[in-house]
């Protein structure tokens, strides 16, 4: 029998309804005919668009302003008064608008073997590339923070194989594109679903493996401090350097200046022997990649993903008692 147009359109979106098909294909062909769009001017002349659709962003969305100024309020109110953490959440706004509408689709064309260099610059990176050089596994984070998808690109191009841990997009079509675009540029991915089983094969092959590590890890995570509060993270990062002994590294790719222009850099290299003598070693690595994490935000806090959900979940001597 013959498939009707709606199980056509599931096979190949993998939709539930025919309704949720259709908004998937309509995403994805907004998605390719923005491409298009964006691809025909310079850059610099699409960051300044996506930089004004930015505070637009701010001035509408009135729940993700609260939400920032929610943020930053108990993380930044001793160094900057309440005018200035407004600015802050607003270039914030307009930095990751530049992130996400132009830079996260064209960094592909645009960061090559040749062309890199016109927009990145290494910041004393010969520490870590030792590490990723020699012959054991590394643990590679940063967080919701600059550009976190440069540094793969980056490295990458410079010959180095780095495998990154995703979470898949709920639109699977926009997903197959854009995982398509990383691998093309020699980045491999790993789905967080079946994260436990790959991962530790990575790093036992001598492999960097890469983890976005600012992401609320609900109740069951290990609570650290981040920017004076306590903040739930996810234990599995510190568990994997501690059952496979390989190092941590906590890294960034910041804008130095309007436009593309990146500077890409190493906070810290956390070693197995650090934590040896620790009474707690797990949460010794949580909190120091943790701190690392925060003392590079400081530095450019309008580039921190203030709207994120960081602090969501509370510890238990938080909760209030029914």
């Amino acid at each position: 029998m013959a498939k009707t147009l709606t199980q056509h359109l599931n096979d190949w979106t993998e939709a539930p309804s025919l309704r949720v098909a259709l908004r998937r294909i309509a995403e994805y062909l907004a998605l390719r005919l923005w491409i298009i769009v964006i691809s025909c001017f310079p850059i610099e002349m699409n960051l300044r668009t996506a930089r004004l659709m930015g505070r637009i962003w701010w001035l509408v969305l009135k729940r993700h302003r609260e939400r920032a100024m929610d943020n930053l309020r108990p993380a930044l109110g001793d160094r900057y008064d309440d005018r200035q953490l407004r600015r802050i959440a607003r270039q914030s706004c307009e930095h990751f608008a530049q992130l996400y509408l132009v830079e996260l689709v064209l960094t592909p064309r645009i960061i090559t073997e040749w062309s890199w260099a016109r927009h990145v610059e290494l910041d004393r990176l010969g520490p870590v590339l030792r590490e990723l050089l020699a012959d054991r596994g590394v643990i590679m984070l940063t967080g919701h923070f600059g550009n976190y998808e440069l540094l793969g690109y980056t490295i990458c191009r410079l010959g180095i194989p780095l495998t990154a841990i995703m979470r898949p997009l709920d639109n699977p079509l926009i997903n197959r594109y854009l995982v398509a675009s990383r691998e093309a540029g020699g980045l491999s991915l790993l789905y967080k679903k079946g994260v436990t089983a790959a991962a530790p094969e990575v790093l036992d092959r001598g492999g960097a493996l890469c983890f976005i590590a600012d992401q609320d890890a609900g109740r069951k995570g290990l609570f650290v401090d981040f920017f004076g509060r306590k903040a739930s993270t996810y234990k599995s990062i510190g568990l994997l350097a501690m059952q496979k002994r390989v190092p941590i590294v906590v890294g960034y790719a910041a804008r130095v200046r309007p436009g593309f222009h990146y500077r890409l850099a190493v906070e810290r290299i956390i070693q197995p022997e650090e934590w040896d003598c620790r009474d707690d070693p797990l949460y010794w690595i949580t909190q120091t990649f943790s701190q690392a994490l925060e003392a590079a935000i400081r530095r450019w806090p309008e580039q921190y993903l203030w709207v994120h959900r960081r602090w969501k979940h509370r510890p238990k001597s938080e909760r209030p008692l029914h």
